[in-house]
């Protein structure tokens, strides 16, 4: 019973991954088909807009000005490394609740997407923008969305936990997957 557990939970963590990295990379694989570097398509104009720039640094273009080996070190090797260790803490880890494994299988598949670029491309494709009037948004991908929408999951998941712990809180189930 225990090894059926294992395994639906491996499968679980391992269907996360793979969706999140596919949607990441088709969705690019369109845009550095469909629309030219620079080229800007509204959508719902003002608030959407899609626009692609190939991206060398990290978020909002940290670090793109760095020299090169040093880029490949910060944004390629220790993203592996963490990466890795990430991946190793999922499949170990039998414990945790499943916001933070949900969470952190987004952040993961995320990672892996933005990765797989700057190492096969040496840039990471951004391509979406948005205009919430009182704020604007750097431009970003779909793993980008899969990296926030991760740690949404564990900051909410844990909120919830948090209350569930609460003696003066309702009942709220966060169950661990074992």
């Amino acid at each position: 019973m225990i090894a059926r557990k294992s395994i639906i939970r491996a499968l679980i963590i391992i269907s996360i991954l793979i969706v999140n990295v596919s949607c990441d990379q088709l969705s690019k694989s369109i845009v550095r088909n469909r629309i030219d570097e620079n080229e800007q398509i509204s959508v719902v104009n003002p608030y959407f807009t899609l626009m692609r720039v190939e991206n060398e640094g990290a978020f909002l273009s940290l670090g793109d000005s760095l020299p090169k080996m040093a880029r490949f070190i910060l944004l390629a090797l220790f993203p592996l490394a963490v990466l890795g260790f990430g991946i190793g803490y999922l499949f170990m880890k039998k414990n945790i609740s499943k916001s933070v494994l949900l969470g952190f299988a987004f952040v993961i598949g995320g990672g892996i997407g933005n990765l797989y670029d700057r190492l096969l491309y040496g840039s990471v494709t951004d391509f979406m923008h948005m205009d919430f009037v009182i704020f604007k948004t750097g431009i970003f991908n779909m793993a980008d969305v899969s990296i926030m929408t991760g740690i949404a999951v564990v900051l909410v998941g844990s909120f919830l936990n948090k209350k569930k712990d609460d003696p003066a809180s309702p009942e709220i189930t966060g169950q661990a997957i074992n």
